[in-house]
């Protein structure tokens, strides 16, 4: 496996868990109603789509390699 297709299962993955986490964090906030878990459900959400856009960059930049 190349360093470049191991760096792209990286981000996929941390997409996964990020996914992974928001769903907690809404799960845990329709029982307790705590803002940190509203937070960290916003913060996952926007850390995966970050990601996700980082994966489609970085597959652009390495296409040739």
């Amino acid at each position: 496996m190349s360093l470049r297709a191991f760096h792209l299962l990286f981000i996929g993955l941390s997409i996964v868990l990020a996914a992974f986490l928001a769903a907690w964090a809404a799960g845990q906030y329709r029982i307790d109603h705590q803002a940190g878990y509203a937070a960290a459900g916003v913060a996952s959400v926007a850390g995966a789509g970050a990601l996700a856009v980082y994966a489609v960059a970085f597959q652009r930049k390495t296409k040739g390699l």
